[in-house]
């Protein structure tokens, strides 16, 4: 059991529901700006700090300490599918998250592993948000995230950041088939990372669709949209087989 929540006012929010004030959390809370985050990353790896669920946890918490803020919201990275997946991914200082080796043709494929047991590969996140749910005491509600499709998969082919996703962007005209096939991947693996969430104690849910500003109309419509809409549905569907109830979920 968790502690009983104390501040519901994002969840409501998130609901539909009126409420008295407008919920505050921040894209980033825990992060560079705070010194005792530096403290802690002077010492730790970026990825390291989210593999572990003791400092995933403290580095969450940080933030909720200093300000009154509605919502925790997990320190992990939407790198971490892609990882779960078989690809290596490293967090360079100067340069951002960078691929060793990004998939450049459709046989690249091959590599990834679709079939991840999310609950090996991804299990420190879930130890992670279990943890802090506890730590946080009920002040307020723990988000839990994952990247979607589309922008998982222009990381995967870009190699990393990027302003205008060229490279990705030409698979969905030069392979759309192998486009559709990658993204549903993506999918069927995200699906089970946020129900696996969820699980362990999420009470919201974001999907960042990061790069939906890269696409036009039709090309979102045809190969973003389909996948956040199936993550949507699977989801709530999947809580409800195990009895559980779903929580919101926004994009």
């Amino acid at each position: 059991m968790f502690p009983e929540l104390k501040n519901d006012l994002i969840l409501r929010a998130a609901r539909g529901d009126s409420t008295e004030r407008v919920p505050v959390w921040v894209m980033r809370q825990a992060g560079r700006y705070l010194p005792e985050f530096q403290a802690v990353r002077a010492k730790h790896e970026f990825f390291e700090v989210c593999r572990t669920p003791e400092l995933a946890c403290e580095v969450t918490l940080q933030p909720i300490r200093r300000f009154n803020l509605d919502a925790a919201i997990i320190f992990s990275d939407i790198l971490v599918v892609p990882q779960a997946m078989g690809l290596t991914v490293q967090m360079l200082p100067g340069t951002g998250p960078t691929f060793q080796e990004p998939l450049l043709v459709p046989s690249d494929l091959g590599r990834l592993n679709s079939k991840t047991d999310v609950n090996q590969t991804l299990g420190y996140v879930f130890e992670a948000i279990t943890l802090t749910r506890h730590k946080l005491e009920g002040k307020c509600p723990l988000i839990g995230f994952s990247g979607a499709p589309w922008t998982l998969m222009s990381y995967m082919i870009e190699g990393g950041g990027s302003t205008t996703m060229s490279k990705a962007k030409k698979w969905l005209y030069c392979y759309p088939d192998d486009s559709h096939k990658l993204l549903q991947m993506l999918t069927d693996v995200i699906v089970q990372f946020l129900v696996g969430q969820v699980l362990a104690g999420a009470q919201l849910l974001q999907l960042f669709e990061s790069h939906a500003g890269i696409l036009g109309p039709g090309t979102f419509s045809r190969f973003a949209l389909p996948y956040i809409r199936q993550i949507s549905t699977r989801v709530k569907e999947d809580l409800v087989q195990r009895a559980v109830k779903p929580v919101p979920m926004v994009s």
